[in-house]
């Protein structure tokens, strides 16, 4: 059955979560040091997934006679208020507390965004990121306002589960 209900930012919830690679080990490593499921003190999440759609025109013709699927790209950021450098070590790995002599491993984890209505139990929508990284990260620390930090993101693909 479709899900026909709507959400509000107060009814998600973000975890990370990762798979067996030698990428995901080093993130399940920082995950767990930081308490990162949930993810805390989120306050922004954006999903963007594109598909680089081509026109096909003819000569002659305004409009398109056929639309071509291309490459499919996943990308987002989130916002955070918790500085307290996880999200900065997911996204350097070993890198963010030294500097390796060579090459290093960049973690390599999932983003489960969950979406619940506390009204009808069992009603939910989960979208799943799989093979996330980190590719930039910023921080923002204003006069007088939260200081924030702001981590964009790429991933391999994506699923999603609607429930009730």
């Amino acid at each position: 059955m479709a899900n026909t209900n709507v959400f509000r930012g107060s009814d998600a919830a973000i975890l990370l979560s990762v798979d067996q690679t030698a990428e995901g080990s080093l993130a399940e490593g920082i995950i767990n040091d930081y308490a990162l499921t949930p993810v805390g003190r989120a306050t922004g999440v954006e999903v963007r997934v594109e598909t680089d759609l081509k026109a096909f025109h003819e000569l002659g013709q305004r409009y398109p006679t056929e639309l071509r699927p291309g490459n499919v790209n996943i990308t987002g950021y989130m916002d955070r208020a918790k500085i307290n450098g996880a999200l900065l070590r997911l996204l350097l790995g070993e890198a963010a507390s030294s500097r390796p002599p060579g090459t290093w491993v960049q973690p390599s984890f999932n983003i489960v965004l969950d979406l619940a209505n506390p009204a009808l139990e069992g009603v939910s929508s989960t979208v799943t990121l799989h093979g996330v990284r980190f590719s930039n990260w910023s921080y923002a620390i204003p006069e007088d306002d939260f200081v924030m930090e702001k981590a964009e993101f790429m991933a391999l693909w994506v699923s999603v589960e609607d429930k009730g």
